[in-house]
């Protein structure tokens, strides 16, 4: 059974800021057209992704703008609408939903807070639905601490959560230090604020110990709030030594009671100008592009049954979207 896929976290766009870049090149990035056609997917979550520096912004509304220019350009691509949700596995086409990963591709640290909400609406218009937004990556930023630090919700950080109050937007942690998750936590509890919460591509760490990976209480709070816990392919984030820990993530998520909540978030980027040559290669051959979810699925179809893979597969994410979206 060839089942539709969603992917809820791939950097395409920040690859197409590239001269010369190719969206059907298969030998530059894991998510090139040929490889999402391949693999069924229907679906794929396109973050705009800019790391903490000068200008940084500039480069999240080019990429807007490349997102833009997609949808409209003839190929296999179309912006993902509410009204696309029943009729996704039909769509010979794939859909295509915006994200930001890093709120400094919106606001840089050297603007005003307005500045920077007033980008990230221009960003918006040009997109359309926002899925979620990252404060951070990996360092500190004006919003908080990413994943490799101990800094929690910065004052700014609070406003943004201010901001995103009723728009539904979700809030990624997947690149959150703990103590900025936690914080979130309790800043939306505590002022009875309307946001979901979502790790749009994390494992576990009790699997696999890595910063980048959620440990048990935050993956919970994701749960029992009815968010969305994407599974990430990078070899660094499921295991160094053996493939088969992918699995192995999915099968502790389902311990958890995560059925409900896990998709697919394989991050799939450009890694040929990764610095850190340590981490070839960034994918195990199992996993190295799109066209792989058929197999992956063949294999959860027979651990876990059908009713679960087609959750994990689609199903969990489209009733995200239509609750996200009501």
């Amino acid at each position: 059974m060839k089942r539709p896929i969603i992917d809820a976290h791939c950097d395409l766009l920040s690859y197409l800021t590239r001269q010369n870049s190719d969206i059907n090149n298969t030998q530059d990035i894991g998510c090139a057209i040929p490889h999402l056609t391949k693999g069924n997917v229907k679906l794929q979550v396109m973050a705009i992704f800019a790391p903490t520096e000068l200008d940084s912004h500039k480069s999240g509304i080019e990429q807007s703008e490349i997102f833009q220019n997609l949808n409209v350009q003839k190929n296999e691509l179309y912006r993902f609408e509410k009204q696309h949700l029943e009729s996704l596995a039909d769509n010979k086409d794939i859909g295509m939903l915006a994200a930001l990963e890093n709120a400094s591709a919106f606001c840089d640290e050297s603007i005003t807070l307005k500045q920077g909400f007033d980008n990230l609406q221009t960003i918006t218009d040009n997109v359309g639905n926002l899925f979620y937004i990252g404060f951070t990556h990996h360092s500190e930023n004006r919003f908080g601490g990413g994943n490799y630090t101990s800094v929690g919700l910065k004052d700014d950080g609070k406003a943004l959560i201010d901001y995103l109050d009723q728009r539904n937007i979700a809030i990624d942690f997947s690149h959150t230090s703990d103590a900025l998750a936690y914080d979130i936590l309790n800043y939306i509890s505590k002022n009875n604020i309307s946001v979901p919460v979502i790790a749009s591509h994390s494992n576990y760490r009790t699997v696999f110990d890595h910063p980048r990976n959620l440990p048990d209480d935050i993956a919970q709070e994701i749960i029992h709030r009815q968010g969305l816990i994407g599974v990430n392919f990078l070899r660094a984030f499921v295991n160094n030594e053996k493939p088969e820990t992918l699995l192995e993530h999915i099968a502790y998520g389902i311990e958890l009671g995560a059925q409900n909540s896990i998709c697919y978030g394989a991050d799939y980027f450009y890694v040929k100008s990764h610095p850190d040559k340590s981490r070839i290669p960034f994918y195990y051959k199992e996993h190295e592009n799109a066209s792989s979810y058929q197999r992956i699925n063949e294999e959860l179809g027979k651990k876990f049954g059908d009713e679960i893979c087609n959750k994990i597969s689609y199903q969990n994410v489209t009733d995200f979207l239509t609750r996200l979206w009501k």
